[in-house]
C-alpha cells in the first residue's frame, strides 16, 4: 500500500483520500460550475497517493489543485498537509457533460500527491495554503473562505461512509487552477496565522 509521512517519519497507510469538490466560491466560478445545494464528494483510493509530483502518461493536459488536507484518526483531525488534486480537466468535463462518473479523471495512480503531514490540534479556521510554481504565486485560500469547513465536511461524510484511522480529506480547492508540464517546480505551503506551518518542494517528473 502507499503511505504519508507524519513528519517524525512515522508511516500511514490510508485506505483512502475522502475528497470534496467546489468547496471555494471564487473556484465554482472559474470553472463555471454551479454553487452545489448539497456537498459534492467523490474518493480516491490508496493507489492515488503519491509523495511525488509525477504527470500522468499518455495524457497531454493535467491540471493541479492545491488544498488544505487532514489525517482523520478517530473521526478527529490529528494532522495536516499539503496536498494536490490532480485533474484530467478535458476528460472530467467530458464525463460530467454525459453524466458519468468522475473517477477516470480524478482518481488515477499518483493523482493525490502529499507532503508530510504534521501534527496539529489548534484551531483549524486560521490554515491556509499557498501554491507557487515556478516561483508565481498560484493559488491562497484558507478555511476562512471554505463554504463547508472541515469539520462539517468530516459530519456530513460520515452519514455514508466510515473514516479508517489514517484516512485523508482533501478540503477543496481555491481558484487558480492550471496545467503544468514535466520539470516545473511546485512549491506548496500551509500556513498558521499567517506563518509557515510546513512547505514541500516537488519537481515534476
Amino acid at each position: 500500500m502507499n503511505k504519508i509521512l507524519l513528519n517524525d517519519n512515522v508511516e500511514i497507510f490510508p485506505s483512502k483520500v475522502v475528497c470534496i469538490g467546489r468547496n471555494y466560491v471564487d473556484h465554482i466560478k472559474e470553472l463555471n460550475n454551479e454553487v452545489p445545494q448539497e456537498m459534492v464528494f467523490f474518493i480516491k483510493p490508496n493507489s492515488s497517493i503519491s509523495n511525488s509530483l509525477v504527470f500522468p502518461q499518455n495524457e497531454k493536459s493535467c491540471h493541479y489543485e492545491a488544498e488544505i488536507s487532514f489525517l482523520i484518526e478517530e473521526d478527529k483531525i490529528t494532522a495536516v498537509g499539503f496536498g494536490l488534486d490532480l485533474t484530467l480537466r478535458e476528460k472530467q468535463t467530458i464525463l460530467k457533460t454525459k453524466g458519468l462518473p468522475w473517477e477516470r479523471a480524478k482518481a488515477f495512480r499518483k493523482s493525490a500527491v502529499f507532503s508530510k503531514f504534521v501534527s496539529f490540534n489548534k484551531n483549524i479556521e486560521d490554515l491556509e495554503v499557498e501554491l507557487y510554481i515556478n516561483d508565481e504565486l498560484k493559488q491562497k485560500g484558507g478555511v476562512s473562505l471554505m463554504i463547508n469547513k472541515p469539520q462539517e465536511i468530516i459530519s456530513e461524510a460520515k452519514t455514508f461512509l466510515d473514516f479508517e484511522d489514517g484516512d485523508i480529506l482533501m478540503s477543496g480547492t481555491p481558484s487558480g487552477v492550471g496545467s503544468f508540464k514535466i520539470g516545473d517546480i511546485f512549491l506548496g505551503k500551509i500556513l498558521y496565522k499567517n506563518e509557515v506551518l510546513l512547505q514541500s518542494c516537488f519537481e515534476v517528473l
